[in-house]
């Protein structure tokens, strides 16, 4: 048996070492890449659930195994079902409305003509005066995008049914992982932090941070999100206003973008009904759509999210948009994530050096 020679550094063993677990994560990563949505929205999921996981444990101590499973059923009810059935629906009525559009069932240049006619002169002076009277290329742009993003949605149809195998298996891994992660996430939480080389303090400002983000992206904008969409619908649906359920979930999408609201759906509709004389559905409209849709943001969103986190406005809006550019709707969750640690972190590194500077 060779022998270590004896004058070899300690340290350089624990190097080698290192290097090789960096590797070896690295490697896991890129082997786990494929599934790295399952991954996170089962992370999601363990989160969020986990206080419900919590209670079913105080009342069964000794069935682990019990508790997360029906922690697991209730995520399969209140989330999974409803989001497969409402998406459903959706592409159902989007490709509904495609085709109308296409057929010319719904006549988008009739409604722009229609608006511009029931303008007042000093409304069309004010428009021209700043450039916005060109109404036939706003039919063009509304038409083209109305057409495209209807088109998307059908597409993604479409490859979700022929990829349903990839959809079922990514699903399945998802809801596999959650359970796991609510039976034994708070021990995987204690062995992480054991192997993070940080200061304890720092590593559980950290954890925490990156646990009140996601619950409170969770619950103050995908909920809050959930309830304004389901307002539009329903009054949208009441005013006997054709795509109700499209146009309800397309408000529930936009209020999920920081500085772009539900307005941009209503606020037009609503202006088309006025203008063509349908004066109390327009005005209903309006009010519904300023005092009911639109306060729920300022009203649940506080309540919901309370003081867990607070990130500058313009923060929420580069790490949103930017997250979802790079990873999709991924990237809702992960960016506003990555832009909550990144102040923390640095937040953390501005304390600990005024703390050395003030020891020193």
């Amino acid at each position: 048996m060779t022998k270590q020679p004896a004058d070899t550094p300690p340290k350089f063993e624990d190097r080698v070492f290192l290097g090789f677990v960096v590797i070896a994560s690295l490697a896991m990563a890129w082997i786990a890449s494929p599934f790295y949505g399952a991954v996170l929205w089962a992370l999601v999921a363990a989160i969020m659930f986990a206080p419900v996981n919590d209670r079913l444990m105080l009342r069964m101590p000794t069935h682990r195994n019990t508790a997360a499973g029906l922690s697991l059923i209730m995520v399969i009810l209140l989330v999974i079902v409803p989001a497969v059935a409402i998406g459903s629906l959706l592409i159902d009525e989007a490709i509904s409305t495609y085709y109308s559009i296409q057929q010319q069932k719904i006549d988008i240049g009739k409604a722009v003509r229609d608006v511009q006619a029931a303008l007042p002169p000093v409304v069309m002076e004010t428009l021209a005066r700043f450039g916005m009277d060109d109404f036939a290329g706003i039919q063009e742009r509304l038409s083209s995008i109305l057409t495209s993003g209807l088109r998307l949605i059908a597409t993604q149809a479409l490859n979700i049914g022929q990829g349903a195998f990839s959809f079922a298996m990514g699903l399945g891994i998802m809801l596999y992982l959650t359970y796991f992660l609510l039976r034994d996430g708070r021990a995987l939480h204690r062995k992480i932090g054991e192997a993070v080389p940080m200061h304890t303090d720092q590593r559980r400002a950290l954890f925490e941070k990156f646990i009140t983000v996601i619950r409170a992206t969770i619950k103050g904008s995908i909920v809050v999100a959930a309830i304004q969409g389901l307002l539009g619908g329903i009054v949208f649906a009441l005013l006997d206003i054709q795509g109700a359920l499209l146009w309800g979930v397309v408000m529930g999408v936009l209020s999920l973008v920081p500085a772009i609201g539900t307005a941009l759906i209503w606020l037009p509709v609503a202006i088309y009904l006025l203008a063509t004389g349908e004066i109390w559905q327009g005005v209903t409209l309006v009010l519904c759509g300023f005092f009911v849709i639109g306060m729920v943001d300022n009203v649940l969103r506080p309540i919901l999210v309370g003081k867990d986190t607070r990130m500058p406005d313009y923060v929420v809006l580069i790490s949103t948009l930017g997250g979802i550019s790079v990873m999709g709707i991924n990237g809702f969750i992960v960016g506003p994530v990555i832009a909550a640690l990144f102040i923390a972190s640095w937040e953390i590194f501005v304390d600990t050096r005024l703390s050395d500077k003030l020891g020193g």
